[in-house]
């Protein structure tokens, strides 16, 4: 029976782990099943036509927050096109109400419910004729051939350590995210998450995994993200993958890690610590720091200590950290979400990401949501609108600041101007509150900006609100600039170059012949060294927290710190009149 396992992921192709696990484990019809991975950016008509010359006898599809809209439309295309292929879904978005699903998509037979693994491989007995009957077939919803819709059990959880290793074969996976599963379920019970639903925590055999990640190690694989829930909830557990990485490390592979900072003991940090920079990195949920808010949620959390924890991490040099915050939570009004962002801000993580609320379906915040006053929208992600404590009006807001936090903060674009910028203000909010403001005013939103318009942006900003400080800001911007972007064509807001042209020669060819600076490149011409290199005259010391001074700085392109990608710098004297 020719099988389809149909994978629509959002924006870009990843290997979707759960797919690829339900046709490992289903071994015995592998020669039958294939996978078809797809993304929400392409068309239909491209999809449709793509499972038509398949022309697959059972269709299955992997549902989630982001791509339900998108595969329901497919479902009832692709029916009609294919009247006679059985199709059934899957995934956490159809999970909790498979009844409603299939009521509402008449086309589809049946949902499995929760892990699919099982689930997955008795579907394809039961269509190969090993079994008879589905009524017995636990994780299932499905309609009768009479029409009536039956609820069986959901299946027991399963081992984990029975899921199979799906990633032998290299070249199915290339240009492709790499994801990585050593525990299911999670410790903690926050209301706005699934892992909560799941009350069943378990982990994969650690001799196992370590094999699998000596594989990853061997084939070089760039990145591999655990989808582990909470990594560091059994501290053996993480401990022992930690030492591993760090005995075996390759140089090149990163790994992705969710952890609860507050968590980590003192050997976790030790550990962390002496790894290579780059090795791993690390996500890191805050969701809100207010204590009401934290309390309400269920979610179990010591910001101090988290705090600390960051603040030690960030002193290492070695471990990207990226914190979150999640704006809609009861209790969490925008002053308070404000402060929360402060807070936040305060630790000056790699990464600040501001998420928005979804109220997934079967969380315990869909069910209590008339009494939080939640309204959200109807179809997924199901992305909050308003709360008692949160308007409509304010959620728009936050969103502008949103953006103007991924285009200054996150980018990394600017990190020593903001360093200096944000206590102009009474706060890093009302700095980024602020310069939203100003985007709107001017109608910078929803236009499209070239990176060094982004530093040209910020620099008027500046002038209009930070008054007598123009030059000082702009030699920031210019320093941000050239730490980032090896650009030959000046930008105008740099105004005109101090390096004149016999000093830069005269640099040059001393480096040429015997080299102090550029040593790493070997019997480099003064032209190659130029090209991989940038020298720029600042009147303020920018390198040394904005001291009064003139230096000369190098800017070497070949040779780059591998967290956020800046140039080394060095200190070459004053400028030679």
């Amino acid at each position: 029976m020719k099988t389809i396992l149909a994978a629509v992921n959002a924006k870009y192709i990843h290997s979707n782990l759960a797919v690829y696990s339900l046709r490992a484990y289903a071994k015995d019809y592998l020669s039958e099943t294939k996978i078809a991975e797809y993304t929400i950016n392409q068309q239909i008509d491209e999809i449709l036509m793509d499972l038509y010359r398949e022309q697959p006898e059972l269709l299955c599809f992997s549902c989630y927050i982001w791509n339900l809209d998108y595969v329901e439309e497919l479902v009832r295309e692709i029916k009609k096109i294919l009247p006679e292929t059985i199709i059934w879904l899957g995934g956490p978005e159809v999970s909790y109400d498979a009844k409603e699903v299939l009521l509402r998509l008449p086309e589809v037979t049946g949902v499995m419910k929760g892990e699919g693994e099982e689930t997955f491989a008795a579907l394809l007995d039961f269509y190969h004729g090993k079994t008879e009957r589905l009524d017995e077939t636990a994780g299932i919803t499905f309609r009768k051939e009479d029409g009536e819709i039956r609820e069986n059990t959901w299946r027991e959880v399963m081992d984990l350590s029975l899921v199979p290793f799906v990633y032998e074969d290299l070249s199915l996976f290339e240009h492709k995210i790499i994801y990585y599963e050593t525990s299911r379920g999670c410790p903690f019970r926050c209301s706005y998450c699934l892992s909560s639903v799941d009350k069943c925590l378990r982990f994969r055999d650690l001799d196992l995994v370590k094999r699998e990640l000596q594989y990853f190690l061997d084939q070089k694989v760039p990145q591999v993200k655990f989808v582990d829930r909470t990594f560091n909830c059994r501290h053996g557990h993480a401990k022992e993958i930690w030492k591993y990485l760090l005995e075996h490390d390759n140089g090149i592979t990163n790994f992705h890690f969710e952890v609860s900072a507050d968590l980590l003991d003192e050997e976790e940090l030790e550990l962390i610590s002496r790894m290579r920079p780059g090795l791993i990195q690390l996500e890191i949920g805050v969701q809100s720091t207010n204590p009401d808010t934290i309390r309400e949620i269920k979610r179990t959390m010591n910001f101090e200590r988290l705090s600390e924890v960051v603040k030690r991490i960030k002193t290492m040099g070695n471990t990207h950290q990226h914190l979150d915050l999640i704006a809609g939570l009861p209790y969490e009004g925008y002053e308070s979400f404000g402060q929360s962002f402060d807070d936040v801000y305060g630790l000056m993580p790699d990464q600040l990401q501001l998420g928005f609320l979804k109220v997934l379906k079967g969380s315990y915040m869909q069910e209590h949501a008339e009494e939080y006053g939640l309204v959200y929208k109807g179809k997924p992600p199901y992305e909050v609108l308003g709360t008692s404590w949160l308007s409509y009006g304010e959620i728009a807001q936050l969103k502008k600041i949103e953006e103007m936090v991924e285009i200054y903060y996150n980018s990394g674009q600017f990190a020593n101007t903001l360093r200096f910028l944000v206590k102009e203000f009474a706060s890093p909010f009302r700095m980024y509150e602020k310069l939203s403001g100003y985007y709107e005013e001017k109608g910078l939103f929803g236009r499209s900006h070239t990176r060094t318009a982004r530093y040209e942006i910020l620099l008027d900003f500046i002038g209009e609100n930070v008054k007598g400080k123009t030059e000082f800001y702009r030699e920031l911007l210019v320093y941000d600039l050239y730490l980032r972007e090896n650009i030959k064509s000046r930008p105008e807001f740099a105004g005109e170059s101090l390096a004149d042209k016999e000093f830069l020669k005269a640099f040059y060819d001393r480096e040429e012949k015997e080299p102090v600076y550029l040593k790493s490149y070997e019997k480099a011409d003064s032209r190659k060294l130029r090209k991989m290199t940038h020298i720029e005259v600042f009147e303020f010391q920018v390198d040394r927290d904005m001291e009064p001074g003139k230096t000369v700085l190098l800017f070497d392109y070949q040779n780059r710190n591998p967290l956020n990608y800046e140039a080394a710098v060095f200190r070459i004297g004053e400028k030679e009149e």
